[in-house]
């Protein structure tokens, strides 16, 4: 499963809520208002990996907003349902390569750690990131990278 394919899921539930104050679910050790915060309501995000974080946080708070908002259009899925069910528990970045302000073109690779139920998973992807009008943009991943 990907973050695409965890985004097809069904709804049903609630989603966590975080405070501005709250440490940000993405684990980059700043609260939520001054990381994936802005992010999520309309900022664009400087670099592929706070794009990749946001993301990570979307998933977290079932904010399918965002996440459709920040997937390229060109290979985004029609519908993304989330499933409040799946918890996603933590997120490590692994390796970064482009990404930056100048760059064009950006690959994250991280784990994210979830649970859903008493079933136990991480999710190890390498996505990818496209900036083009000024914005990073989701295009897809590659799971398991070797």
């Amino acid at each position: 499963m990907s973050f695409g394919a965890a985004a097809s899921r069904a709804a049903a539930g609630g989603f966590p809520r975080v405070a501005d104050t709250d440490p940000c679910p993405c684990g980059s050790g700043d609260r939520f208002h001054g990381c994936c915060g802005p992010v999520l309501h309309g900022t664009p995000a400087p670099t592929a990996e706070r794009l990749m974080r946001s993301r990570y946080t979307a998933f977290v708070v079932g904010d399918a907003r965002h996440l459709a908002g920040t997937w390229h259009p060109g290979t985004r899925p029609d519908d993304l349902a989330l499933d409040p069910a799946q918890r996603w528990t933590g997120l490590e970045i692994l390796a970064t390569e482009g990404g930056g302000p100048g760059d064009a073109r950006g690959t994250v690779e991280f784990r994210a750690a979830w649970r859903w139920g008493r079933e136990r998973g991480e999710l190890h992807e390498r996505s990818r990131f496209v900036r083009q009008s000024g914005r990073w943009w989701y295009l897809d991943g590659e799971l398991d990278p070797a």
